[in-house]
């Protein structure tokens, strides 16, 4: 290398450093933003809760925004026949991202039958919540007490056996590691409305009622690369700021490569501000610990954001929730 080469490239590192650091401070200075806490999250549950909406004795929530025609139009999306799993498969191994070895699978000595054992609410299985599994102010969706529930007979409403028809739509990727130009998003990097706006630009689309997003920071991606982590407490995800947004585009499912909130969640006092509101105060299920990976890649291939998504829980009566193998077709 000449001198002037290495000068030149000893600038170029400077620069580069210095717009790490003026990021690092604009990241550290900005403005907390609403809600901040549990007093302006519940100003925001009371001022866009969908209670109501779909009157009194609804326990399909925003389910009810897939119409006949929504999914006409998602069928009519499918071009090359391509199909692409959004499920990573369960892990039986312990790790640090889970611990309680989710998934176990025990086989009979005929070679005729096996026994599946989940404990899917967690990280380490691709899993759908149901409308009963969280609450607020001790009410869960649609204004519904938890005495509808017993731990003896499940949930009495909001159950995963309310989706047995299955989920028939449009579903849209929003890579924010692509938007970002990086292989993921480190944990604890919130995604806010004017990062999904700018992947809307970037891709080409806009979301609108009745569609799913799937938000992919590049959990399997990372872990891949440096190994499991304590996703628990330590992700990335969707700041509680985007929820009006959410709201206003009519969205019906929500779906990420971990756990949907970022967290910490920035929300004093809340953990999964995220999660409490579309689950209890919009009624939007939500689909967890899905892997975007393959996704992201024939999305990328495809040059095409959007598919037709298919997804069929098991209608367990009165369930919280259910595995699944969600499947993206182009």
């Amino acid at each position: 290398m000449t001198r002037r080469s290495s000068t030149a490239f000893i600038r170029l590192v400077a620069l580069i450093a210095a717009a790490a650091f003026a990021a690092a401070v604009t990241v550290e200075t900005q403005e907390p933003r609403s809600p901040r806490n549990v007093a302006e999250f519940d100003a925001m549950f009371q001022e866009i809760n969908n209670w109501g909406r779909w009157g009194a004795d609804d326990e399909l929530g925003a389910m009810n925004l897939i119409t006949p025609e929504k999914t006409r139009a998602a069928a009519a999306l499918v071009q090359r026949g391509i199909t692409v799993s959004l499920a990573h498969n369960p892990m039986p191994d312990e790790a640090v991202d889970n611990p309680d070895a989710a998934f176990n699978h025990t086989m009979a000595e005929s070679l005729r039958s096996d026994t599946y054992e989940f404990r899917y609410h967690g990280y380490g299985v691709s899993h759908i919540d149901s409308l009963c599994h969280f609450l607020w102010n001790d009410r869960m969706y649609n204004d519904i007490p938890p005495s509808a529930s017993s731990l003896e007979e499940g949930c009495g409403k909001l159950g995963i056996q309310n989706l047995k028809q299955g989920i028939v739509t449009r579903g849209i990727l929003l890579d924010f590691a692509r938007l970002k130009g990086v292989p993921y998003l480190e944990p604890q990097t919130p995604i806010y409305v004017e990062d999904i706006e700018a992947w809307e630009e970037m891709a080409g689309i806009t979301v609108s009622p009745g569609d799913v997003i799937f938000v992919r920071t590049g959990r399997w991606a990372r872990r891949a690369a440096l190994g499991p982590w304590q996703v628990s407490g330590n992700s990335a995800g969707l700041h509680a700021s985007v929820l009006p947004w959410i709201k206003e585009r009519g969205v019906a499912f929500v779906g990420s490569d971990a756990a949907t909130d970022v967290m910490p969640s920035l929300v004093e006092g809340v953990t999964q501000p995220v999660h409490t509101m579309l689950i209890a105060g919009l009624g939007v299920n939500i689909f967890d610990n899905m892997d975007l990976e393959a996704l992201a890649e024939t999305a990328a291939q495809e040059n095409r954001w959007e598919f037709m998504l298919t997804a069929g829980p098991i209608p367990v009566d009165g369930g919280t929730g259910s595995p699944l193998n969600p499947i993206a077709i182009f």
